[in-house]
């Protein structure tokens, strides 16, 4: 099976930014991409339903069902895991990786973003990290573009590698505009690991995105 599992080195980094982007390259490509977030938390809830915001933003690229692409809806905005206990939500790691293969044929691009980062709970028998190791996908790691970043990365890296699982790249994402101009954690990273390092600019949307990562797709 081809595809990707993007995970983050911190919540908040931008997963879903460069998730929607990777896809969007790949469509143009001509491949055919299956997203999914099997859970998300934080959702809203709109008439009557919770409506989750990153598995939306996927359907509405891929032009998949909702349902498709994500299974567990969660109100509370903290780790799946727990607001899944909060709720009296009831879901296992095999539920998870039951849905990510749902749908998805041998030619298709399974596309998975996990919930948090890579060792964040998402299910009460599982991390993040056991998601992307049951489904052995390469792992694509993203990482907040500010001080504190070289950290983060190296200690995620060195997680994903400890499971024997491939990074194939790590993504700088410019979540807040930079206003430090000495930081440059992209050529710094690049001393202290062996994967191509992207830096995604603030602001950068749509086809720009996924013009700046189509590296990752490449080799």
């Amino acid at each position: 099976m081809r595809g990707l599992f993007i995970t983050g080195a911190d919540t908040g980094v931008g997963k879903t930014h460069v998730g929607t982007a990777l896809a969007t390259a790949l469509l143009a490509q001509g491949v055919r991409v299956r997203a999914r977030k099997p859970v998300e938390s934080g959702c809203t809830r709109v008439n009557g339903e919770l409506r989750p915001h990153d598995a939306l933003a996927y359907a509405t690229v891929t032009g998949e069902p909702l349902e498709a692409v994500c299974r567990v809806r969660l109100m509370a905005a903290l780790s799946p895991e727990r607001a899944a206990r909060l709720e009296g939500v009831g879901y296992r790691l095999t539920d998870l990786v039951a849905h990510c293969h749902a749908g998805v044929g041998a030619e298709d691009f399974l596309l998975v973003e996990g919930a948090g980062g890579f060792l964040s709970p998402i299910a009460r028998d599982g991390l993040n990290a056991d998601l992307a190791l049951a489904l052995r996908l390469p792992v694509l790691l993203v990482a907040a573009d500010r001080l504190g970043a070289i950290h983060q990365v190296l200690a995620s890296a060195e997680a994903i590698e400890r499971r024997e699982l491939r990074l194939t790249g790590v993504v700088l994402s410019e979540v807040l505009p930079q206003n430090e101009p000495l930081l440059d954690n992209a050529t710094d990273l690049k001393r202290w690991v062996k994967v191509r390092v992207l830096r995604l600019p603030h602001g950068a949307e749509g086809p720009v995105a996924a013009r700046l990562l189509l590296p990752l797709l490449t080799g």
